[in-house]
């Protein structure tokens, strides 16, 4: 194990089941990972659309996936019913997708390299014009995500539909403890991965950690987070390139462990 964060406490905002592999990397640079998912994801209240796509998949030649809970959502209920498609390809924004694509026994993901967001998965090949032009797609995603995935591959040719596999709801966790952690200096950082998480997490701090959290070094991976946290008026922040390891390394590299 290494000694570089000095045991020191890094938060960790994504939702339950999807920080493992990051925390394991924190544990690994020496520091403690406190879990406090800022969004909590639920099961639809009503699967008949979700099962209505999922029983002609066999009409579409392209399935993305938004999110590894979209993967997890989505699959999970896609296997219980039937096996996909062989002719079906199968793309995720980001390698957190990919992995969970692979558990569930899909070895050929197309995926964005460098930023994990939608218009990185547009600027790839597989999503051109030529490539998509005729093209069915269905997009699995979460409740309010953004349309310009759809609204572009559409006005590149493709047939698009979107079906909602899961809703988000705000946190539960109990801030008492990590309050605590706080004031006693032993936060180095926060890490955020989605503006609507970064609202809910402030919300549910309250005033006491809102201090605390514009204070602190928060390490997102997108221009947007970062201007919804400098918008809710925290001064540290730090933009990272995506991904879970490039996360840890930006931790590393701007983090104050002499406190």
């Amino acid at each position: 194990m290494s000694a570089a964060l000095a045991a020191r406490s890094i938060v960790i905002t994504r939702p339950a089941g999807e920080s493992q592999r990051l925390a394991a990397l924190i544990r690994d640079a020496g520091g403690v990972p406190l879990i406090c998912p800022a969004i909590e994801i639920l099961d639809v209240p009503d699967v008949s659309a979700l099962d209505a796509v999922i029983d002609r998949l066999d009409d579409f030649d392209l399935a993305i996936f938004i999110s590894p809970s979209a993967v997890d959502k989505a699959m999970t209920r896609i296997t219980a019913r039937r096996t996909l498609p062989a002719t079906l390809r199968c793309a995720a924004i980001g390698p957190g997708g990919v992995r969970a694509l692979q558990r569930f026994g899909v070895s050929e993901v197309i995926a964005p390299h460098g930023r994990y967001d939608s218009e990185s998965l547009l600027a790839s090949p597989f999503m051109q014009t030529q490539a998509v032009s005729g093209q069915r797609v269905v997009i699995f995603r979460g409740d309010g995500g953004r349309d310009l995935l759809g609204d572009t591959l559409a006005t590149r040719g493709a047939t698009v539909e979107h079906v909602t596999c899961y809703r988000r709801g705000k946190p539960t966790f109990d801030a008492a403890p990590l309050l605590r952690t706080w004031a006693q200096g032993g936060v180095a950082a926060v890490i955020v991965t989605s503006s609507e998480g970064l609202r809910n997490f402030c919300e549910r701090l309250g005033a006491t950690g809102q201090t605390f959290m514009q204070q602190t070094l928060t390490v997102v991976p997108h221009p947007r987070i970062a201007a919804a946290a400098r918008a809710l008026g925290l001064s540290r922040v730090v933009e990272s390139p995506s991904g879970d390891d490039a996360l840890v390394q930006t931790v590393l590299r701007y983090v104050d462990v002499s406190g």
